[in-house]
């Protein structure tokens, strides 16, 4: 007995001196590997067998998960084409159901045509059938400040899903070409252009000139005339 009692007093004082190491709780500690989480060097070191701290066991923590889309130039998640997917049926124009109260300006043709009124910044799209002429929508829009389209009858010869404007003023959908300006550059129907990420101007402001040529349109009035005029559709220009 005095052996042993004398054998753990040497083991406890070799432990006090940091000769044997011991955990806290004075349990003889065992050497083992580990690995950082961090993606250190894999290193045999003497530390107490118990559960690693969460995020240090196993190697490298797992990589967050990708979030769904891919952000673009914008921020926005990547997207159809708008010209490889199929248009929703354009809703009513903002007046269309008030063609009794804007009537078709005088001696604006007779037949299916498109007819612009330069006065009152208003297009309509009139069809003809067993009955005669009627309206089919009627909207308000935003032509040229400058005086490079006149009143005559024309006729729809070019049309583009997606175009970009001259002189860097914007890009446009739906663009529906009928004639050529003073300069040469075409004149016809398409969206309110957007540049940079934002409309040139707003829904509000249709109804009075603001474009440099052709004629502005909600995007809801542009697909109705995108469907309604093909190649050789009448446009009728009025004063």
């Amino acid at each position: 007995m005095a052996l042993l009692a004398a054998a753990v007093t040497v083991v406890a004082l070799l432990g006090a001196l940091g000769l044997y190491p011991t955990d806290e709780a004075g349990v003889v500690a065992q050497p083992i590997s580990v690995t950082e989480g961090s993606g250190g060097a894999e290193v045999d070191t003497p530390t107490p067998q118990r559960t690693a701290p969460e995020g240090r066991s196993g190697g490298r923590s797992a990589e967050p998960a990708e979030a769904n889309g891919s952000a673009g130039a914008t921020g926005a998640a990547d997207a159809a084409d708008p010209a490889e997917v199929d248009e929703p049926a354009a809703p009513d124009g903002p007046d269309a159901s008030t063609a009794e109260g804007s009537p078709l300006p005088e001696g604006s043709g007779t037949g299916t045509r498109v007819v612009f009124s330069e006065s009152r910044q208003r297009v309509w799209l009139v069809e003809s059938g067993a009955d005669g002429d009627a309206v089919v929508r009627t909207y308000p829009v935003s032509g040229s400040t400058l005086d490079n389209l006149f009143p005559g009858t024309y006729a729809v010869y070019s049309r583009s899903r997606h175009a970009i404007g001259i002189d860097d003023s914007g890009t446009m959908e739906y663009f529906v070409r009928f004639t050529q300006g003073t300069s040469g550059a075409a004149i016809g129907f398409h969206t309110i252009p957007v540049k940079d990420g934002r409309p040139l101007q707003t829904r509000a402001e249709l109804g009075s000139p603001r474009s440099h040529g052709c004629i502005r349109q909600a995007r809801a009035d542009a697909v109705a005339l995108w469907r309604f005029a093909p190649e050789g559709t009448t446009v009728v220009v009025t004063a």
